[in-house]
């Protein structure tokens, strides 16, 4: 599959997700607020999302997708599946330890998290009850991690992207089921667990389908096994680092007034929007396929498709970050109030959004050159750039936070991402690795001319649907929104095409062209 069509596979799929992710937050912010009790889901959420990050997406799949491509190209497809196999008994052992663990010691757990909890009996008892209940999401997101390893090298990208609908889907029935029994919150965190089950089996059958059927042996520490655990390891803090900047964040929050965790929350999802339907779908697609390349020995194509990324990765994330910074507020005044969620609360959040979308360029691109890392089985330089990054964070979350609340988060996590950014472009440069292409350099700030000419555009149209969009009744909100995106959307497309800032030949070709 070319590297356009593999983008295209992840993201369509990411898109349909995130578009339900976004009727999840809509139903769930008109059921429960921006106060206490949405704070207290959020924590819940938080810290098996923490463990996911951490051992799943983070270290895991980083580590074992390269070793996976390799084993097919060396051992064939079989000797492939017996390592898998060999890898899930290490996982599984693993995943029970912590979540038992993690069962019995919660009350130790949630002050890591939301530190301000504790001074607060009710939201304590109730953080520490509803993690209790998402916390198996992580047994079996961590599997389905690996299954969707297993999948997206051999080029099969479909399945894995649809996992993440499944769990909007079940959220978005336990919301219904919960306003009619009167349990939201409580049929929201089990409806957490009971998705990580269902996307499990989801991809077991996906496995299945595609030849790779996995059985379970006994658990053994093989030298494969433990050259996976030995790359794993700065993985696993690299993404602890990552998963501290959110601790930072989150424990600062929770000591700011009631609803400070929630504002960030829903700002953070908006921009994950283009984070993953771009960035992760860019970055999933080139892991497996700069593995291929560079154990090849063909740089040339590396360096090709690394520019690629890059150039696609801008093409429609400097649009998206334009958009939310200048319409924030319509946007989360249009979606998010009604019932208990207020327009303060989205003035609030809208502010901390703003402030995200300044670095969403920054966060998609890390996501194109990490595995440029990964691919050359380099997880430590990673890591020591997330250490620094992290400094940073963390010392602009304690000082710009006494100065402007919950948006100093905000502020600190984007100026991290960008020197995150920076500082991994300088370390690739420097051993040669990072070449950026005539075209890539005559493209990209073609593209930044675009965006800025559309946020023009966008502010002109929001002035004149102002009334519409803030006074207007619900259905003509709605429209009114829609017209806005859609004059945004259609205005970009327009100056990128004058201003040449993608070349539409290339990407055609990119389209039939099968990657090396």
């Amino acid at each position: 599959m070319s590297l356009f069509r593999a983008v295209a596979t992840i993201g369509g799929n990411t898109m349909i997700s995130r578009v339900l992710g976004l009727v999840r937050d809509m139903l769930t912010a008109q059921a429960l607020g921006a106060g206490p009790l949405s704070d207290v889901f959020v924590v819940a959420q938080r810290l098996p999302n923490m463990f996911r990050t951490i051992f799943a997406e983070g270290a895991f799949s980083t580590a074992f997708v390269p070793l996976f491509a390799h084993k097919i190209a060396d051992e064939g497809e079989a000797g492939a599946q017996a390592y898998a196999e060999r890898a899930m008994a290490v996982l599984l052992t693993g995943l029970l330890a912590i979540t038992v663990l993690a069962e019995a010691f919660m009350p130790l757990l949630i002050p890591l998290i939301a530190a301000g909890f504790t001074d607060r009996p009710e939201q304590f008892a109730a953080a520490t009850s509803l993690t209790r209940v998402t916390f198996p999401y992580l047994l079996f997101i961590s599997l389905v991690s690996l299954q969707g390893g297993i999948l997206n090298s051999l080029g099969k990208f479909g399945a894995v992207a649809f996992t993440p609908v499944l769990l909007n889907i079940f959220m978005i029935a336990a919301v219904f089921w919960g306003r009619r029994y009167g349990h939201v919150v409580e049929a929201l965190a089990w409806s957490v667990s009971i998705a990580g089950l269902a996307q499990f089996l989801w991809l077991a059958i996906s496995c299945a389908r595609a030849g790779m059927a996995l059985k379970l042996p006994m658990p053994r520490l093989t030298p494969d096994i433990r050259r996976l655990l030995a790359l794993m390891g700065p993985g696993v803090f690299g993404a602890s680092v990552n998963q501290i900047n959110l601790f930072v964040s989150t424990n600062v929050a929770s000591l700011l007034p009631a609803g400070s965790v929630t504002y960030l929350y829903y700002a953070d999802r908006l921009n994950q929007l283009p984070l993953a339907v771009v960035g992760i779908a860019v970055g999933t697609a080139i892991l497996p396929t700069l593995s291929r390349q560079l154990r090849g020995g063909d740089v040339v194509a590396a360096t090709e498709t690394q520019n690629r990324g890059l150039e696609f990765a801008f093409l429609f994330t400097l649009p998206a970050a334009a958009a939310l910074a200048v319409i924030a507020q319509p946007i989360l005044s249009v979606l998010l109030v009604r019932g208990t969620f207020t327009e303060y609360a989205a003035h609030e959040t809208a502010l901390a959004l703003t402030v995200y979308a300044f670095g969403l360029p920054a966060l998609v691109a890390v996501k194109v050159l990490v595995p440029a890392f990964y691919a050359r089985q380099d997880t430590r330089t990673p890591v020591r750039i997330a250490v620094a990054s992290l400094v940073v964070n963390l010392v602009l979350t304690l000082i710009l936070s006494r100065f402007f609340a919950h948006v100093g988060n905000a502020l600190a996590t984007t100026t991290a991402g960008w020197v995150n950014l920076i500082l991994l472009g300088l370390a690739l440069r420097r051993r040669g690795h990072l070449t950026l292409d005539r075209r890539l350099l005559a493209t990209v700030p073609r593209q930044i001319l675009a965006a800025v000419a559309m946020a023009g555009l966008l502010l002109a149209v929001e002035r004149a649907l102002d009334p519409a969009l803030h006074d207007g009744a619900g259905w003509m909100r709605y429209l009114a929104l829609t017209a806005l995106i859609a004059t945004g959307l259609a205005g970009y497309a327009l100056f990128v095409f004058l201003v040449g800032a993608a070349n539409w030949r290339d990407v055609k070709r990119l389209l039939k062209r099968q990657a090396a």
